[in-house]
Parts: structure tokens; sequence; C-alpha cells
């Protein structure tokens, strides 16, 4: 039984690191594009000033 909770315990933990993983790309990848957006926001705001 001990060895079952032991092998159980070190696949949530491994699952838990790719699943951390995961999120941490999926943060950069929005910030990415979050900077894309605001470059195009300052395009736009410059060619409506002139």
């Amino acid at each position: 039984m001990k060895r079952f909770i032991a092998i159980a315990l070190a696949g949530l933990f491994t699952m838990g690191l790719a699943g951390c993983n995961t999120i941490e790309g999926v943060g950069k990848d929005i910030k990415k594009g979050g900077e894309v957006i605001e470059k195009t926001a300052e395009k736009t705001a410059e060619k409506m000033k002139k």
C-alpha cells in the first residue's frame, strides 16, 4: 500500500510540474500578443495625429 501511495504522489507531482510549464507558456504567449496590440495602437495613434 505504501508503494502505491508513493507512486501516486510521484505521478501527481510530475503532472503538477508539467502543468506549471504549460501555464507559463500560455502567459508568455498572452504577453507577446499584448505587446503586438500595444504597438499597433501606438502606430494608429501616430497616424491619427497627422
